[in-house]
């Protein structure tokens, strides 16, 4: 199976992204599809071998939409069109409105009694019928040009037996239209009273009012993609190719960032930016990776070191080999993830989708029915008409009031918007979340398991105590010192974790290490060397035990350090107890802090690790994680999750190895560390970029209030159009209320589209909890 994303024009409506999906589903070797309304795309998943892309396409043009090749639907031709777009919009609002305003002066101002307001006698309806109908009709035919959209996409979709809100305009207005035509001409023959039962203005405002609110919305869609557009305005448009020039020298030229191929050496200089990712082969500086790790302090860099495109060049020159170029590079896998995901659909727009493709042949259903019951009731003398106006005028207001004030836009745009802009904004803060699906998952979530280490430790071990036995060493002062430096020349030699980091605790110190001789390593119990002369043992309680060596002095901070998550490790000398050097995987800065929030949101927090139960429950203490799960293999974690989530919980799993993989998939919500492993990654539903388990709270957050808006988006959709509907059908009229004016309908589901984006626009002021700490 092969997934393509293409560009679909012609949409209006959720009833036309409904159109649109059923049109390619129907194609044979399609296995899914999703047409996203906000975002104008659709995702396609086909087999190649049963149907090629064009098929596609072809299904999409005979729907009546268009479907841009994906070589033609780039980031940056898709914000070229919308521009142009948006422009055209606006252009056609100023020529609907000039003219709109003016048809409605002049349809107005002979009915205001009140006060006088100027006005041509020539264009008197009392005097003039005929000028003044045809004044109307002459301005009323540059707005139907200015919406000629609405006209020729309407009818056509009419035709195709697939209505959407262009139908219900063209339809509306087309019977405000016609019948406003018919009155002109009984009004050429000598009907003066016909002049009383012209509707231009009805449909000319409409088409204006439509106008400024498709505007409107085009401007606030085109904001719920800006974080797209933030991340492709990171990476820099050139790039200094260097080759060599034949006398053993070589040469700079500055060429397109499409043009660098694997395996290009490319010069950065001091503060600009480096173009695509690869390998530094010359040159030493540091590098701010803050776009991709959060780091504030940059990073130092050297030979064989790997580099990223947008990231900045600080303060040396490099040069290094291009490996990952165009869509390859790590910005450009994060664009493509958040794309993913703001085009993907949560569950809970499944309603909202399902009600769309059956609206709009509803509501003209009804326009019909409400229509036609009205004329026979005014018709009968059942019902009396507004003052002046005729049974078949009052029944047009009615229909007209219908079709117009119903609005498929705001259920369509409900949730998609607010998609958007939570992984865009999510995305700005580190968090990548996949998809909507997850992002609605996310907000039920009710316990967490958190992988030990390297997700709440930095899965990098340091030495934390260091205790010299009495009487070992001549000067006591720098006891600590010296015990150090014979164990790291001991274990210099060690590739364990745990000896390393008592050789990496030396270095930071500043101590030398000394010459170490015949050293051996003692698979579960430690290692043994000669330095200066002396024998040296480091290792565990066994190691020592096994030599006979005496160890009660020792036995009381052995116990206090391992019962505060720490392992002790044995230091002898010539065969009598030296003292003890502690090495522990510290806390990650951040984790007893996103611990402490996600149990305020009343979230139960486990923790996960292959350690023995004393250091694991030593740990989880420090963090205040009450629910350990200890001595657990690799291959056992996922079995972990599948018990939580028998006990009825909503479980997220936050890891970063790959032996947390299978746990992470096996989890309602997989959250990988950025940090970690591609495995863990891809596995992931959320991928935080920064490493910072603050993030995960963060995430919990943005998915809840996301939900939020999603929610109060469908309700005041589906609130609008149960009550606007009933009025513009004249339920308040029955009652003795007021009877809808059309244009009044046409502004009201203009602004429900308006408000639905507004509203969801709100996620753009989401900030994730700091720390009361320095962020590091």
């Amino acid at each position: 199976m092969q997934t393509q994303t293409l560009a679909i024009g012609g949409m209006t409506c959720a009833a036309c992204s409904a159109r649109v999906e059923k049109a390619i589903l129907k194609v044979t070797g399609v296995a899914a599809a999703s047409v996203n309304i906000a975002t104008e795309k659709a995702t396609v998943t086909y087999d190649p071998s049963v149907v090629r892309i064009s098929a596609v396409k072809d299904a999409v043009v005979k729907a009546g939409y268009t479907a841009l090749d994906p070589r033609e639907s780039s980031i940056d031709k898709d914000r070229q069109r919308k521009e142009k777009e948006i422009k055209t919009l606006w252009t056609k609002f100023a020529v609907a409105a000039s003219f709109g305003f003016a048809l409605l002066y002049i349809a107005m101002v002979p009915m205001i009694k009140a006060f006088t307001l100027p006005f041509p006698k020539e264009l008197s309806p009392m005097h003039f019928p005929l000028a003044y109908a045809l004044a109307e009709l002459l301005l009323v035919i540059p707005v139907i040009i200015a919406g000629n959209k609405f006209y020729s996409t309407g009818f056509k979709n009419l035709l195709h037996a697939s209505p959407n809100m262009d139908s219900l305009i063209a339809i509306g207005t087309s019977a405000a239209l016609i019948y406003s035509c018919h009155n002109t001409i009984k009004i050429a023959q000598g009907d003066s009273g016909a002049v009383e039962s012209l509707y231009f203005e009805t449909a000319g405002v409409i088409i204006a009012l439509i106008l400024l609110g498709k505007s409107l919305e085009a401007v606030s869609k085109g904001r719920t993609s800006e974080a797209i557009r933030g991340l492709i305005a990171l990476a820099p448009k050139t790039a200094t190719l260097i080759t060599e020039d034949g006398a053993g020298g070589y040469t700079e030229k500055e060429i397109p960032i499409d043009e660098v191929v694997p395996g290009d050496v490319i010069m950065v200089r001091p503060g600009a930016k480096i173009p695509v990712d690869g390998v530094v082969i010359d040159g030493q500086s540091a590098v701010d990776e803050a776009m991709l790790s959060g780091e504030s302090m940059p990073v130092d860099k050297k030979a064989g070191d790997m580099v990223y495109g947008a990231t900045i060049n600080v303060n040396g020159a490099l040069r290094f080999r291009a490996e990952k170029v165009g869509g390859e590079t790590a910005l450009a896998q994060i664009i493509r993830l958040v794309e993913d995901a703001q085009g993907s659909k949560a569950p809970i727009a499944q309603l909202a989708d399902v009600v769309s493709g059956y609206f709009v042949p509803i509501v003209c259903a009804i326009a019909l029915l409400s229509g036609a019951a009205w004329f026979v009731a005014a018709s009968s003398g059942a019902v009396n008409p507004p003052t002046g106006k005729s049974a078949l005028e009052f029944s047009l207001t009615i229909f007209i009031s219908v079709l117009v004030i119903a609005c498929p836009c705001a259920l369509g745009l409900a949730t998609p918007t607010a998609i958007m802009v939570a992984t865009g904004k999510g995305a700005e803060n580190g968090i990548l979340i996949k998809g909507g699906g997850a992002l609605e998952t996310t907000h039920k979530i009710n316990t967490i398991v958190f992988d030990k280490t390297g997700t709440l430790t930095e899965g990098k071990p340091e030495v934390t105590d260091i205790i010299a036995a009495q009487g070992c060493f001549a000067a006591p002062a720098s006891a600590e010192n010296l015990l150090l430096q014979t164990a790291a020349s001991a274990e210099k030699g060690s590739e364990h974790p745990l000896g390393q980091a008592i050789v990496n605790g030396a270095n930071s110190r500043g101590l030398k290490l000394l010459n170490a001789e015949n050293f051996q390593a003692l698979p579960g119990r430690g290692i043994e060397a000669s330095v200066n002369g002396q024998m040296v043992l480091a290792g565990n309680r066994k190691l020592l035990e096994e030599r006979s060596i005496p160890l009660a002095a020792l036995e009381a901070d052995s116990d206090r350090l391992a019962g505060e998550g720490k392992t002790p490790m044995y230091i002898a000398l010539d065969g009598k107890a030296a003292g003890i050097v502690a090495v522990a995987d510290v806390l990650k800065s951040g984790s007893k802090e996103a611990v402490e929030i996600l149990q305020q949101m009343n979230i139960e927090t486990v923790m996960i690790t292959g350690d023995n139960k004393k250091t694991a429950a030593a740990i989880a203490k420090q963090i205040g994680i009450g629910r350990v799960l200890a001595e657990v293999l690799p291959q056992d974690k996922s079995a972990e999750v599948k018990s939580l989530q028998n006990e009825g919980r909503t479980t997220a799993m936050v890891g970063d190895g790959i032996n947390d993989a299978p746990a992470l998939v096996q989890a309602d919500v997989g959250i990988a560390i950025g940090s970690g492993t591609d495995v863990a990654m891809e596995s992931a539903d959320i991928v935080l970029m920064h490493s910072d388990i603050m993030d995960v709270p963060a995430a919990i957050n943005l998915s809840k209030q996301t939900i939020r808006i999603i929610k109060q988006n469908l309700f005041w959709a589906f609130g609008y159009n149960t009550l606007g509907i009933p009025i513009a059908a004249g339920a308040l009229y029955l009652f003795g209320g007021p009877l809808l004016n059309p244009m009044f309908a046409a502004a009201a589901m203009s602004m429900s589209s308006v408000s639905v984006l507004i509203n969801a626009l709100r996620l753009k002021r989401f900030k994730p909890a700091k720390r009361n700490a320095t962020r590091r």
